[in-house]
């Protein structure tokens, strides 16, 4: 059945192809934050009702839900799509360049709801599946948790799922080329942000007053140390200081000075001990300074841990999509809200490739020069169409 139905999608998606490249490139042009994805979740909502798809809109906050119900099956899916940009200042010279100033598709989520749209369509222009379809398009992926939103505005309770499945565009991978794994494939991301505080003075008398930046410098070296002292090394986690802010004058020990960064592990006990490290130790060398300091720690993402089940639909609806599938050799550890609802539901995560082959590798994620690569609209529709087949399979 895959292949008779992969060759019809590949005359079907030609027929709409320029619409979705169309839909794709406006998307890239009118770039939204987090939860204000209100245009994009209009076109979405539009587009939907145009198929005759049931659409309900403002579901954790603006997220938009379609339901597609096909023959008399009790069985469902869920396939999900993240809507919102980020706020960077695009560097790219194409002709959709975002119209918003310091805000721009620089993950490639137009290029996902563009791709999921492409997928509604072409489920409701077939008849070869017998269940529920429910397309999730999901706001605020990007730090603000909009799939944790979406659940806890009753997602899967109004729209019940028996598994989900989601993609992201991968730079690192060739076009047509796709890769997931059981288990771990993106990982848990924490945030701390630590205050050192109780000195300052005239920087020509050091010895009058605790010198803050010393010792937050001293700081920033012995948190670098807690991944590979505390962690087993066969283990794999991360550890990064990505700001350090003290100081207004060349003259002057600043009274306080902050550091931040961020945490990624795929095993729970590894987040327990890098935690509970980071805290003992922004508490000792501040202290050996005498100063006091403040530490803020927090988890705000959960490991994106597929089922060996759905890991496995995920691979065989990419073959059968025409896809170079296979297992990835090991999780990535950037991270991804839909570990929210892989928490709630069975289901898997797929890297699809959108290298073109060129010498000169693409812009990678979050990157001022990055695009999504248009070319590979069709493989993504026609994967999740496969994930409908593989598990409503008429």
């Amino acid at each position: 059945m895959s292949s008779i139905a992969a060759t019809g999608d590949e005359s079907l998606i030609a027929e709409i192809l320029s619409r979705l490249t169309d839909i794709r490139r406006d998307l890239h042009a009118h770039p939204e934050l987090g939860f204000e994805v209100h245009r994009t979740a209009k076109v979405v909502a539009e587009f939907l009702r145009e198929l005759g798809i049931e659409v309900h809109e403002g579901i954790g906050q603006t997220g938009v839900v379609g339901v597609l119900r096909k023959g008399t099956g009790g069985k469902s899916v869920g396939l999900r799509a993240d809507m919102d940009a980020l706020p960077i200042v695009e560097q790219g010279t194409p002709d959709y360049i975002s119209q918003n100033p310091g805000v721009m598709h620089a993950c490639g989520h137009d290029g996902h709801t563009t791709m999921l749209l492409g997928a509604a369509w072409l489920l409701s222009k077939t008849a070869d599946f017998d269940g529920t379809v429910n397309f999730i398009f999901q706001p605020a992926e990007e730090g603000q948790a909009g799939a944790k939103a979406m659940i806890d505005d009753g997602l899967f309770r109004r729209f019940p799922c028996d598994s989900v499945f989601a993609v992201h565009n991968w730079p690192e991978l060739a076009e047509g080329v796709a890769q997931t794994r059981s288990g771990p494939i993106m990982a848990a991301a924490d945030r701390f942000d630590i205050r050192v505080f109780g000195g300052g003075g005239h920087a020509a008398q050091p010895h009058l007053s605790p010198d803050t930046m010393l010792a937050t410098s001293e700081l920033v070296v012995q948190l670098n140390t807690i991944v590979s002292r505390c962690i087993d090394p066969t283990d794999p986690a991360l550890l990064t200081v990505t700001q350090v802010q003290g100081g207004f004058s060349h003259n002057m020990i600043p009274a306080e000075a902050k550091i931040t960064g961020t945490v990624r592990s795929f095993d729970l006990r590894a987040q327990d001990i890098i935690e509970a490290s980071l805290r003992r130790i922004a508490e000792h060398v501040p202290a050996a300074h005498g100063l006091d300091a403040d530490v803020k720690y927090h988890r705000y993402y959960p490991a994106t841990i597929n089922t060996p089940a759905e890991a496995e639909v995920a691979l065989k609806a990419a073959r059968a999509a025409g896809l170079d599938a296979s297992v990835a050799p090991k999780p990535a550890l950037t991270s991804e809200d839909f570990s929210f609802m892989l928490q709630e539901k069975p289901g898997a995560y797929l890297w699809l490739g959108q290298g073109d082959g060129s010498a000169k590798p693409l812009a990678p994620l979050h990157h001022p020069r990055y695009d999504f690569n248009d070319n590979i609209i069709t493989h993504g529709v026609r994967w999740f169409a496969e994930v409908v087949r593989c598990q409503l399979g008429a």
